[in-house]
């Protein structure tokens, strides 16, 4: 009886929700798009990926979860933006149509410049907030406040400093839309679902960066150093690996994916480029990092893209008000399981 009844105070408790608006579960909206909601889950896991490494690459050289990461990825944003406009584009101008190879140049014109923006900016945080904390062997407490109050400190530059550095042209609580310069048409379709030009630069480009950085970890003299800091930072130093270097060129390469994903993430985004914009989706590169294995590379990529799938089919299920809370869901029950993360490996234990 009172199994019947726990079951009838459910369903009337689903049924409540479900007229109010608040969930909406409904798996024929899920089965219908699956292979749709696939490929935008996809796409927008591979835009989590990118930002997830730098992540975890802090965190496995300097166990630093560096939540000013988000802000480093919001600069990149503006600072692709800049770089197309400064070239003459405008905000919601025509679509660019001056051939393919013209494109191409110009978005890898505006990726460089994202790219510099946010490793630029990632290398002088390091040095202005973290490196003072390091010399005066300060808490791991002090740091992660320090990484707390950096990202606040960023957006509030955007918000306020900038508009009156510029003349009014960037930043601001006005958001900018972004610059267009790829009309998004369908590629080739496959089970009911369109894959676009966009979908398929996104992905490609995250996979090729991510593969290349993992390259240079694995396979390169500076690549052993990080890993060989990753371990054990003392022996490090007294085998001749300068320690500081390390962290330098670990937050650089953080910062030039958040550039990268910037410029991708422009690519998709319906709405505009503002100070507050990187922070959700910074939380979720975090939750991704954290999802796929906190200090690991491939785990990355594959808690980006699981990450991106899996609230895309939350959002189907549940409505889309419940996206982000799925994520975080999909989260704590994979870490419930598995405390470690799917793959679980640390960045100084990683191998070709």
């Amino acid at each position: 009886m009172s199994v019947l009844l726990l079951s009838d105070v459910l369903a009337s408790a689903h049924t409540t929700l479900a007229a109010d608006g608040v969930i909406d579960f409904n798996t024929d909206r899920l089965f219908s798009s699956f292979w749709s909601l696939t490929v935008d889950g996809l796409t927008y896991g591979a835009i989590y990926a990118l930002i997830a490494v730098g992540y975890t690459l802090v965190y496995g050289v300097l166990r630093l979860i560096n939540f000013a990461h988000s802000e480093i990825f919001m600069l990149g944003m503006f600072g692709q933006y800049a770089v197309l406009w400064a070239l003459g584009f405008a905000p919601r101008g025509d679509v660019y149509t001056q051939g393919t190879a013209l494109t191409v140049m110009y978005l890898l014109i505006a990726m460089i410049g994202g790219m510099a923006v946010s490793g630029g900016a990632a290398v002088g945080l390091e040095r202005v907030a973290y490196r003072p904390l390091r010399k005066r062997g300060a808490p791991s407490l002090t740091f992660l406040i320090t990484a707390i109050g950096a990202s606040f400190v960023l957006q509030e530059f955007v918000h306020f400093v900038l508009p009156k550095l510029t003349g009014g042209n960037f930043g601001g609580t006005t958001a900018q839309q972004p610059i267009r310069l790829v009309q998004e048409t369908t590629v080739f379709s496959f089970g009911g679902a369109d894959v676009s030009n966009v979908d398929l630069v996104i992905v490609v480009a995250a996979l090729v960066l991510a593969f290349l950085v993992d390259r240079f970890v694995n396979a390169t003299k500076f690549g052993r150093g990080i890993r060989a800091v990753a371990q054990d930072p003392v022996t490090a130093t007294l085998m001749g690996v300068s320690r500081e270097r390390v962290i330098m060129l670990t937050f650089l390469l953080g910062g030039l994916l958040a550039g990268a994903a910037a410029m991708l993430y422009s690519l998709k985004i319906p709405n505009g480029i503002i100070y507050s914009g990187g922070f959700i989706l910074g939380i979720k590169a975090f939750a991704a990092a954290v999802l796929g294995g906190i200090g690991n590379l491939r785990g990355a990529l594959l808690g980006g893209l699981l990450l991106g799938v899996m609230e895309l089919y939350g959002q189907a299920l549940f409505g889309t008000e419940w996206r982000d809370v799925v994520a975080f869901v999909v989260l704590v029950l994979v870490l419930l399981f598995r405390p470690t993360g799917i793959l679980g490996e640390s960045l100084g234990r990683a191998r070709a």
